[in-house]
């Protein structure tokens, strides 16, 4: 029984999707720099999120958005002196080579916010005309903003667990605005001299950047959907108003069945974050300790708690990713497996990926599968089945566990020379068999001589 924590109710539920296929929405990028680390944390969070419900048998389809229009990305595509378009193109390009990197399986559909206008100003006239939005003069523009009309919607803070009182004693209005009520917030924004804009009932204008995220996912997904994540600082006011906008526009309640909510990475005791500077690329981490490396250093924290970044746990989980792979990429012995029980591995892999996706625990099986690897070829039986099976495993966290080709090419060479100078030891040839093990680690190849033999690995 698969369990998740809802951010809804603060409860771990039973997971029971909707129908056959399961939806899910992951709020994206926005493209005006480049993805860093708390980026790839909430990505390979919701990966392995698809990759453990496809592995018990679920259908996922899964979308995912870019918000390619923002008041940052007019500053620095201005700033730049370059279109919009071509900061977004750089930008999203660069995201997705990361993703790759990482190994994140790619989303059913991509909708880029800009796209999808038509449906934005079509939900935003609904709104208007049952009494949940309305039409206000723009401060900063000769043409209209509308306003989503807070006190209409009676349960709004449910997600954050806020009340309207609370919300109003926080809110603050900017200078020349029209709201009814300072909690209230932009659905569209009139068109300042310079920036990009559409033709709208209101005027030319852009629409604000909580109606995008409903926009798209009642276009691809539907009224109702299984699935809504991001990082825990979207709840409010982003995920807040997603609810709002999108029950008061289509009627249907829930929106969302299961809010996921992944936790932060911190730089110290700072969240880190593109606007405070502070933050490590994914391709400065990739760069560092490779995909798997960076993906361990993700999942050996459980999702909802915050991830403080260092260079020692990094290079960590870079050794500890390494250690997998050996186990799972050695050389063995031939004939039947080690007497593996795969129905036991896989029973405590799932009861901790069931646990609200209990990653830290689901590694802990695979690096306990990996000593027994090791065991069992130390003691000169095969463990074809048992890699096998840890390379399933690992598949579902996203770990490749790969070798370099240039590995998977010298091996057949580097096992030569192991036999080789496994002779030269038993003749007693020593100077000849140190001359052969100096020569790999040269090349950075470690042997390591055990009771049953020689075996190696690439550093």
């Amino acid at each position: 029984m698969i369990r998740f924590t809802n951010t809804l109710t603060r409860q771990l539920e039973e997971f029971k999707p909707q129908g056959d296929i399961v939806t899910m929405y992951v709020c994206g990028i926005t493209p005006y720099d480049e993805s860093h680390i708390g980026h790839a944390m909430s990505y390979i969070v919701f990966d392995v999120v698809k990759r453990y419900l496809t592995w018990r048998g679920y259908r996922v389809k899964h979308v995912q958005n870019f918000t390619d229009i923002d008041d940052r990305i007019i500053e620095r595509a201005n700033r730049l002196k370059i279109t919009t378009d071509e900061l977004v193109q750089k930008f999203i390009g660069l995201y997705i080579d990361d993703m790759r990197d990482l190994n994140v399986l790619p989303a059913d559909v991509y909708p880029h916010a800009t796209r999808e206008v038509p449906e934005m100003i079509d939900i935003i006239k609904g709104l208007i005309a049952n009494g949940y939005a309305y039409e206000a003069a723009s401060p900063q523009s000769e043409w209209s903003d509308v306003y989503y009309r807070v006190s209409a919607k009676k349960d709004y803070g449910k997600l954050s667990h806020r009340t309207q009182d609370s919300l109003l004693a926080g809110a603050r209005v900017e200078s020349g605005e029209q709201k009814e009520n300072a909690a209230d917030f932009a659905l569209w924004k009139g068109a300042k001299a310079g920036e990009p804009s559409w033709d709208s009932p209101w005027g030319k204008g852009r629409p604000g950047w909580h109606i995008e995220c409903s926009a798209m996912s009642l276009k691809y997904l539907g009224e109702r959907i299984d699935i809504h994540g991001g990082g825990e600082d979207l709840v409010f006011p982003h995920h807040e108003n997603e609810i709002a906008q999108t029950e008061a526009y289509t009627g249907a309640e829930p929106f969302v069945r299961y809010w996921l909510h992944n936790a932060w990475v911190k730089m110290g005791e700072e969240k880190m974050s593109k606007s405070l500077g502070n933050f490590i690329t994914i391709r400065d981490g990739l760069n560092k300790v490779g995909g798997d490396g960076l993906r361990l250093w993700v999942l050996t924290s459980h999702y909802r708690k915050p991830l403080t970044f260092s260079e020692d746990t990094l290079e960590a989980a870079k050794t500890g990713a390494e250690r997998l792979r050996t186990a799972a990429r050695a050389s063995a012995p031939e004939g039947g497996d080690a007497g593996i029980d795969a129905g036991a591995w896989r029973e405590r892999f799932t009861a901790a990926m069931d646990d609200d996706l209990n990653t830290p625990q689901a590694l802990a099986v695979l690096f306990d599968l990996a000593k027994d690897i090791n065991r069992a070829r130390d003691d000169g039986r095969a463990i074809a089945a048992a890699q096998a099976l840890l390379l399933e495993l690992a598949d579902v966290l996203g770990l490749r566990l790969e070798q370099s080709a240039q590995a998977i090419e010298a091996a057949p060479f580097i096992d030569l020379l192991v036999r080789v100078r496994g002779e030269l030891r038993a003749a007693k040839q020593w100077q000849m068999s140190d001359h052969i093990r100096d020569g790999l680690a040269a090349l950075h190849v470690t042997l390591e001589d055990g009771p049953t033999g020689t075996t190696w690995k690439p550093e």
